[in-house]
């Protein structure tokens, strides 16, 4: 969502109405789209968010919305690479850069288990988790030495 949120125009009516939405949290974190899942939840629901987005940024939410709900949920869909392609592609022509996050779910979506969701450890860790342990690990740099120790570990973990 970060990364969406950061390839809105500043002074678009999407980005405005955001900044609205969330009175409470500092300019900086509606500009770098820092939500929490509650936060998240409620600009998935809003219907008004939707209809204020170009249509670029529209089929670029909805992507980013059917792999949250279809693949990063409890229940995987069957087209899942469809779903994480698409969003890809969408996302490429709003102008997202695209993160080691993405590169990850794109490149290496057979690593992934059926029901990533409730997929947790001990401490309760899942994707993001790991990979922002990664990123900090590497000095914030995304780099192909960082990508192979990550899957490195997943193979390890399974």
């Amino acid at each position: 969502m970060e990364i969406f949120v950061k390839a809105l125009d500043r002074k678009g009516v999407a980005f405005l109405h955001l900044r609205s939405k969330f009175k409470h949290l500092s300019d900086a974190k509606v500009k770098e789209g820092m939500f929490i899942g509650p936060q998240m939840k409620a600009v998935f629901r809003d219907e008004e968010f939707e209809k204020k987005l170009s249509e670029a940024e529209k089929a670029a939410w909805l992507a980013l919305k059917s792999v949250c709900t279809h693949f990063l949920g409890n229940k995987e869909a069957v087209n899942y690479e469809d779903l994480v392609g698409d969003m890809v592609k969408c996302f490429r022509v709003i102008g997202c850069n695209m993160s080691l996050n993405q590169q990850v779910l794109d490149s290496h979506l057979d690593f992934f288990p059926q029901n990533l969701g409730a997929i947790s450890d001990e401490h309760g860790e899942r994707f993001h988790e790991d990979i922002s342990m990664f990123e900090k690990r590497f000095s914030g740099r995304g780099n192909r030495s960082m990508l192979a120790e990550y899957c490195w570990s997943v193979i390890r973990d399974t």
